[in-house]
């Protein structure tokens, strides 16, 4: 068992920013940012430039994609109950449904999954204004890196909705609006919340980097999908100032509500960055304990290669953060109690091995385990053959002593080693056949 304590940033680390790179200003706040790499202003700006563009074409597909769907979905002919409704600019567009709920929620969440998988080594794939001003408010972008990428991702909401329309016939029905009954008060609330969703997955999954991260734009494709799902009715299921934005510039049409497609999702971003510097503060990690392999290798950044370019990225591990450290308990004289709850590799299935081996290892002590497994396959069989004995008196040797003698003549008439447990002729020996040396294959062969 371990206790730990949050300690006073070392004084050196204000000297040469050692550390792994921790900001020697860090407080109670903001401990677990690093400080953004520094080099030649050129590059700098190369690299704004880069992620820039990054997100202008990341968003721009995201929403040409999102948008088309949603388009073919509010096209009169593709309902499936038959019924229209007014849609924009006077023309008719089919009335809500299940069914168009469900196809306008895949296209949002699919085609953020996928282009967020495509630019998240570019940019980020961040793709929403919101989205940037809560990895501003983190720390894992800087400032004017976020507000670089809000001006992109905004161009590129009108490019996508500007694209879409000149490519399909007809007038253009994605604008987001409150559904009939729905209060103004209600629509900004429904964005908040599902807008904290989102980026409380995209702060868990993509900012904090573990094992899973590389799969990151599953979730988040996924966490947009049932925020989707629940908020496309009641508010046309925004989340993303640029999503509204884009087609209202381009049908020159804004509702005298437009203005919560922004507060909503910026409320929602502020949020879920609350919430995650709170959990980060009580330092969450120790509840379960670090996954194996979460501590960077020395003088590495965990870092290093992070989708979120250009900024601060948030702490991985909890052994790595500087102001943390871990006192063994034996040494303290005041009592102790276990501060880490049971991780999955902790777990064991009812009926586990007599010898404490894991479920699911497979790996761990080799014959012994194999033969412990074997044993269990015999005596099963064993008492196949006792039943089959009562039934065919030509079978009466079973595996009872005499059954047993003759399974072992049958193992020995194929060649296996005896078991250096059992004494019974089941164990794979590698020191017994050459290498690529099949038991079962010789059984078959001699059956």
């Amino acid at each position: 068992m371990a206790r730990f304590r949050r300690s006073a940033l070392p004084t050196h680390a204000q000297e040469k920013g050692r550390l792994d790179g921790i900001d020697p200003n860090a407080n109670a706040l903001n401990w677990n940012i690093r400080r953004p790499t520094q080099g030649p202003v050129g590059l700098a700006i190369k690299n704004h430039f880069v992620a820039m563009v990054g997100e202008y074409v990341g968003t721009t597909l995201f929403l040409l994609l999102a948008l088309g769907g949603t388009n073919v979905a509010n096209i009169p002919n593709n309902s499936v109950t038959g019924v229209t409704t007014e849609g924009q600019d006077g023309t008719a567009a089919a009335a809500v449904n299940t069914s168009s709920l469900l196809y306008i929620s895949l296209c949002f969440g699919f085609s953020l999954a996928v282009n967020a998988w495509i630019f998240f080594r570019v940019s980020g794939g961040l793709f929403n204004p919101a989205v940037s001003l809560g990895m501003v408010l983190v720390g894992a972008l800087t400032p004017l890196r976020g507000a670089l990428l809000t001006i992109s991702q905004i161009l590129g909401g009108i490019t996508g909705a500007a694209i879409i329309d000149a490519l399909t016939p007809g007038t253009l029905n994605v604008r987001t609006s409150l559904a009939p009954g729905v209060s103004v008060a209600r629509g900004l609330f429904i964005e908040m919340f599902m807008t904290a969703m989102l980026m409380i997955t995209i702060l868990l999954l993509a900012a904090e980097k573990h094992k899973a991260t590389y799969l990151a734009p599953v979730g988040i494709g996924l966490s947009l999908f049932i925020a989707e799902l629940m908020s496309v009715y009641y508010t046309g299921g925004s989340l993303n100032p640029a999503r509204s934005f884009g087609p209202s510039v381009v049908l020159r049409t804004f509702n005298g509500y437009h203005w919560i497609y922004w507060l909503g999702p910026a409320l929602g971003a502020t949020v879920a960055a609350g919430f995650y510097k709170f959990i980060k503060y009580l330092e969450y990690e120790t509840v379960l304990g670090p996954e194996d392999g979460d501590a960077p290798a020395p003088g590495r950044s965990p870092a290093q290669g992070s989708m979120l370019s250009g900024g601060a990225p948030a702490m991985t591990g909890p052994n790595v953060a500087a102001g943390k450290m871990y006192e063994d308990a034996s040494a303290s004289k005041g009592p102790t109690m276990a501060i880490q709850g049971a991780g999955l590799g902790d777990l064991l299935t009812h009926g586990a091995p007599s010898n404490g081996l894991q479920a699911f290892d497979t790996n761990v002590n080799g014959d012994q385990y194999y033969a412990e497994r074997l044993d269990r396959i015999e005596t099963m069989l064993g008492q196949l053959l006792a039943t089959g004995s009562t039934i065919a008196p030509t079978a009466s040797h079973g595996l009872t002593d005499g059954g047993r003698s003759s399974m072992a003549t049958l193992h020995n008439d194929v060649g296996l080693p005896k078991s250096p447990l059992s004494g019974h002729p089941h164990t794979h020996d590698p020191l017994a056949h050459p290498a690529g040396y099949d038991n079962n294959e010789a059984l078959g062969r001699k059956l």
